[in-house]
């Protein structure tokens, strides 16, 4: 039985069904300790069920008490979750759609503003999204943002009639003006939609908590099931707690911010993950509460504490021509997948980090600040293969020059932060964990935390 044992079980197997391969590790909820890991092709068979079927007869082989614990998985097979953002003005509720879709877990496809454009211009730029020539994609779901509360409904309003007029049947999360629900969810009454907070409730404010959650639920719901990855799709939806990299950035959080009081996070974190196709960057810092009185020039968005990244031009093997199966067996070719994973690490690092740098504008010369300030970085996790399965001293060589005090350009990276390497995927196990079993979570998370590279 994948989903355990009719009985209560002392362990936990964690799953992280990936594009390319499932990983899994089986948990001591006594001990907090992780007692055996497995990894199976995820579609070898075509099914993403028999990898975890597999990953549990691999762990049964060295702890028998696998055969009957429970599962826990992320997913991010079959493309992950493709989200397309339909938002207002391009510099302000679109960009905040896009930014609650990363965080979500979300690969952003498409964004479309709406500002500027005749609904005939919206409903040209949606069907093209929603059926793209091949071989893209359509997006999973769209993301619907647009007006802060008590503003202007009209923009909102016409964009849900726009897809409701669409070809897409798949669900829609509704993110903008609160005071337009009641008119959209008429609009969209034939297609599944949720009504979630403002994710931008006002002007230079970002409250993405209840559109991320809302996009968890319909990747859960409507999503997970009818990718075609399991004949069991049922079964495997009831495992999957959410995509994988949002529940990636639920182990961040909880690394940063810890529980309560007895049972403290560590401070500010970044995670560098560094993928065959993608470099996925997570930061989780707090926020300075004086910003808008603090004399610099910022982004028209607002910062969130927690922040994830994609950048799809910057992986190990597609950025380099290389096929996915590739794995270096020569010194020479480990010492060029290190230069390429250096140089994905560092370019998406900086373009997550932003920076800071003296402008003009009409008061004079200010500091302008982009992007999230990693300066007060007290950890950089680094993931990816790359780095699990290196030479010795491949996370310094990788990743030790993002650790700086001394950037000429001004790019805010960390300037005093220890470099550990998530071995074992613990952070994808540390957000499956964190609600059910959230002192178990906070123990694999403390146990990173003080890993020696």
């Amino acid at each position: 039985m994948t989903e355990g044992g009719s009985g209560p079980s002392d362990t936990v197997i964690c799953v992280d069904v990936g594009s390319t391969f499932t990983k899994a590790l089986l948990v001591d909820l006594g001990s907090a300790e992780v007692l055996a890991t497995a990894q199976r092709p995820s579609l070898a068979t075509g099914d993403v069920m028999d990898a975890v079927d597999g990953c549990r007869a691999d762990l049964a082989e060295i702890d028998a008490r696998a055969v009957d614990a429970d599962v826990l998985a992320c997913s991010s097979a079959g493309g992950g979750l493709r989200v397309a953002v339909v938002g207002h003005e391009a510099l302000v509720t679109a960009e905040a759609g896009r930014r609650v879709a990363l965080s979500s877990g979300g690969k952003v496809v498409g964004v479309i503003p709406t500002a500027g454009e005749s609904a005939e211009g919206v409903s040209r730029l949606l069907a093209a999204l929603v059926a793209p020539q091949p071989p893209e994609s359509p997006p999973d779901l769209i993301l619907l943002a647009g007006g802060t509360d008590g503003g202007n409904r009209e923009a909102v309003v016409a964009a849900a009639r726009a897809i409701a007029a669409s070809d897409f049947t798949g669900p829609v999360v509704v993110a903008g003006n609160v005071d337009a629900h009641a008119e959209i969810a008429e609009i969209l009454a034939g297609q599944p939609h949720v009504l979630a907070d403002n994710a931008v409730p006002r002007i230079g404010v970002l409250a993405p908590e209840s559109a991320r959650a809302a996009v968890r639920a319909q990747f859960l719901q409507h999503v997970i099931a009818g990718k075609g990855l399991s004949a069991r799709s049922e079964q495997f939806a009831r495992l999957v707690q959410g995509p994988t990299p949002d529940i990636v950035l639920a182990g961040v959080e909880l690394l940063a911010h810890g529980i309560d009081d007895e049972r403290p996070g560590i401070g500010d974190v970044v995670v560098v993950d560094i993928g065959g196709a993608t470099t996925d960057v997570y930061s989780v810092v707090t926020l300075d509460a004086e910003r808008s009185d603090d004399g610099l020039a910022h982004e028209v968005v607002a910062p969130t504490s927690a922040t994830r990244t994609v950048e799809a031009d910057l992986g190990m093997r597609e950025s380099a021509g290389l096929p996915p199966s590739y794995v270096p067996s020569t010194d020479a070719e480990f010492a060029a997948d290190e230069e390429i994973a250096r140089a994905a690490a560092a370019s998406a690092s900086r373009r997550h980090a932003g920076r800071s740098r003296v402008v003009l504008s009409p008061d004079g010369r200010v500091v302008e600040r982009t992007g999230v300030d990693l300066r007060e970085v007290a950890l950089v996790v680094g993931s990816g293969g790359v780095l699990r399965h290196g030479r010795p001293g491949v996370a310094q060589r990788v990743l030790g020059d993002l650790v700086t005090t001394a950037d000429p350009e001004g790019w805010q990276l960390p300037e005093r932060a220890r470099i550990v390497v998530d071995q074992d995927y613990l952070l994808a196990a540390v957000g499956l964990l964190s609600g059910a079993h959230p002192n178990v979570a906070y123990r694999l998370a403390t146990a990173l935390a003080t890993v020696t590279t």
